[in-house]
C-alpha cells in the first residue's frame, strides 16, 4: 500500500484532506490532500520546463525507460494486485487482469511507437520541385481524468502513449482509488522517468477543473454528465480532449448461437467488476427461438457463480466499490419490477459479505421503458429481453443515447460480422465479451453520448500529437516571379492533371 501522505509529488500539504476506505469493510485504508488551483498551476509549470528534455530523448529513450516501468510494474505485480483489491473490492482476477492488459498495451506501443510517430514523405502538387514531410509533434501538458473503477487501467492505459509521444503528464486519478495511481506513479520514477515529466494531482472535482485549466489536451474517463462539463471548458480554452464516457453496451444472442458460452459469455460481459466497466454488458436481446433454452442455461450458469471478498482465482464476483452504484442498481430494479420485470437470480444485498455486495440479478420480460433498459447501470444486473428476431435486436441494440461497446453470440461468423457493422458503437466482439480491451492493436471509443477519441491501435497514440508539415521547395526551374498567376505555373497545374489521369506515381 502506498503510504498515507505520499510526498513525492504533492507540492505544499493541502489542508484539506479525503479519507480513502476500504468498500468491503469500510475501514480507512488512508487520505490524500485535496490539491488547490495553485497546487495544479505550479505542477502544470513543473511539467512544462521538464517536456522538452523528454521529448529530446527521442521515442526509443522514451520507450526504454517505460519499458522498465512496465518491468517493475509486473515484477511488482502482488503488491498493485493488493493495492487495487484494497480500493476497489475487486477480485483477485479482475485485479491481475488490470496488470496483465496495461502490460499488453505497454509492450504494443514499445514496439510499434516508432514506426507510428516517424516522419512521413507526403506526395505534393508539384512532385519534381516540391517535397511534403509530416512530423508528429507533441501536445506538451496532457492532463487525464481517470475514473476508480480500474485505477490502474484507466489510470494509465492512455497516459502511456501520451508519455510515448513526448508530453509531459499531470493525473488526477479518483479521489475513491488513489493509491494505486501513487504505488504506479513511484514505479515511475524508480523506472528513470524524469522529475516532473509524470505527476499526479490528488483530490476532488475541484482539482480536476483546475487541471483542465492549465494542460493542453485533456483526456477523460468517466460519466457523460461530467465529460461535457470537460469538453465545454476544453472548447472554451480551443483545447483538444478525448473522452470514454457512459455506456449501455447490448449483447444479442441469435438464434444459431451456442447457448453455453453465450450464457457464461453473458454473465463475464456483464459482471465484470460487478457489472462497474464502461464496456459492461448491459442489455441482452435474444432471438424468439431459443430463448427459452438461453435463460435456462443463463440461470444455470448464474448458480454457479461464487460471490465474496475472499482471495484466490475461484471467485466470480466482489463488492461494488461505493454506495452510490449500489443505491442505483436497487432503483433500477425497483423500477423494472413495478414495470412488470421480472427477478429470476439474485436481487439483494449481502449485508453478510460486506456493506456493498449486492447478488448478481437476472431480469426478464424486459422493456425499453424501465430506467435499467435506458440509462448506464455500473453493479450487478443482467437484463433479458426476448426479440423476435435478429432484425428487431439489431434496432433495439440501437435504441439508446449511449454507443460504447456491444457483443455478438453466434456460430456464423460471416453474417455476426455483418450485423456488427450495423451497430451504432465504437467496436463490437463476436463471441467474446469484454476481450477489445485486451487487444491493444484495435481501436476502442464511443459514439453518440459514450464520447469522441480513440483508444489503442495507432488512433490512440496519435491522438497526443499534432501534425506539422514542411513542404521543401528545390527551386529547379523556378523563376523570380510576383503572383502565382503566371502561365508557367498554370500550364504546369494543366499538364500535370492530365498526366495523373494516366500515371498513378504522379498522382497525390
Amino acid at each position: 500500500m502506498a503510504a498515507e501522505r505520499p510526498e513525492f509529488m504533492m507540492g505544499e500539504a493541502a489542508p484539506e484532506q479525503i479519507v480513502v476506505r476500504r468498500p468491503v469493510t469500510g475501514e480507512k485504508l488512508g487520505q490524500v490532500p485535496v490539491m488547490t488551483a495553485e497546487d495544479v498551476r505550479r505542477a502544470a509549470e513543473r511539467a512544462r520546463a521538464a517536456q522538452p528534455a523528454w521529448e529530446a530523448l527521442g521515442v526509443r529513450g522514451r520507450a526504454k525507460l517505460l519499458q522498465q516501468w512496465g518491468d517493475l510494474l509486473w515484477a511488482r505485480q502482488k503488491e498493485v494486485i493488493q493495492t487495487i483489491r484494497a480500493e476497489t473490492g475487486k477480485t483477485d482476477v479482475g485485479a491481475w487482469e488490470e496488470v496483465a492488459v496495461i502490460d499488453t498495451q505497454l509492450g504494443y506501443y514499445v514496439h510499434r511507437a516508432p514506426q507510428i510517430l516517424r516522419p512521413q514523405t507526403r506526395n505534393t502538387s508539384a512532385p519534381v520541385v516540391h517535397q511534403g514531410r509530416v512530423y508528429f509533434k507533441p501536445w506538451g501538458v496532457v492532463g487525464f481524468i481517470t475514473p476508480w473503477n480500474y485505477p490502474l487501467l484507466n489510470g494509465f492505459q492512455d497516459l502511456l502513449p501520451a508519455l510515448l509521444a513526448g508530453n509531459a503528464i499531470l493525473l488526477k486519478p479518483s479521489e475513491f482509488t488513489p493509491f494505486t495511481a501513487l504505488f504506479a506513479g513511484e514505479l515511475m520514477a524508480e523506472a528513470g522517468i524524469p522529475d516532473d515529466v509524470f505527476q499526479i494531482v490528488t483530490g476532488d472535482g475541484r482539482t480536476g477543473a483546475a487541471l483542465v485549466d492549465v494542460v493542453d489536451f485533456v483526456s477523460f474517463t468517466g460519466s457523460t454528465l461530467v465529460g461535457r462539463k470537460v469538453a465545454v471548458r476544453a472548447a472554451e480554452r480551443l483545447i483538444p480532449c478525448s473522452l470514454e464516457l457512459g455506456g449501455k453496451d447490448p449483447l444479442i444472442v441469435l438464434k444459431d448461437a451456442n447457448l453455453d458460452l453465450a450464457a457464461a459469455g453473458t454473465l463475464v460481459g456483464g459482471l465484470e467488476n460487478a457489472g462497474q466497466a464502461c464496456v459492461s454488458v448491459e442489455r441482452v436481446y435474444v432471438e424468439d427461438a431459443v430463448y427459452d433454452r438461453y435463460l435456462e442455461r443463463l440461470k444455470y450458469y448464474a448458480g454457479r457463480l461464487v460471490v465474496g471478498p475472499g482471495d484466490g482465482k475461484n471467485v466470480h464476483v466482489g463488492s461494488l466499490t461505493n454506495e452510490r452504484e449500489l443505491l442505483r442498481c436497487e432503483a433500477q430494479i425497483a423500477d423494472a419490477v413495478a414495470k412488470g420485470a421480472k427477478i429470476v437470480h439474485g436481487g439483494r444485498r449481502r449485508p453478510d459479505l460486506g456493506p456493498l455486495f449486492y447478488e448478481p440479478t437476472i431480469l426478464v420480460d424486459v422493456d425499453h421503458s424501465m430506467v435499467v433498459m435506458q440509462e448506464e447501470t455500473f453493479g450487478p444486473i443482467v437484463p433479458v429481453m426476448r426479440v423476435k428476431d435478429a432484425e428487431e435486436a439489431i434496432r433495439l441494440a440501437n435504441d439508446s443515447q449511449y454507443g460504447l461497446s456491444g457483443t455478438i453470440f453466434s456460430t456464423d461468423l460471416k453474417r455476426a460480422e455483418q450485423l456488427a457493422t450495423r451497430i451504432e458503437s465504437g467496436d463490437v466482439a463476436v463471441n467474446a465479451p469484454n476481450w477489445i480491451f485486451g487487444s491493444p492493436a484495435l481501436p476502442m471509443g464511443g459514439v453518440k453520448n459514450s464520447g469522441l477519441g480513440r483508444r489503442q491501435g495507432p488512433e490512440g497514440l496519435l491522438r497526443f500529437v499534432r501534425p506539422q508539415s514542411i513542404l521543401l521547395d528545390n527551386q529547379l526551374l523556378t523563376l523570380p516571379v510576383l503572383s502565382h498567376n503566371n502561365p508557367f505555373i498554370i500550364n504546369g497545374i494543366l499538364i500535370l492533371r492530365k498526366l495523373r489521369r494516366r500515371i498513378p506515381l504522379l498522382r497525390i
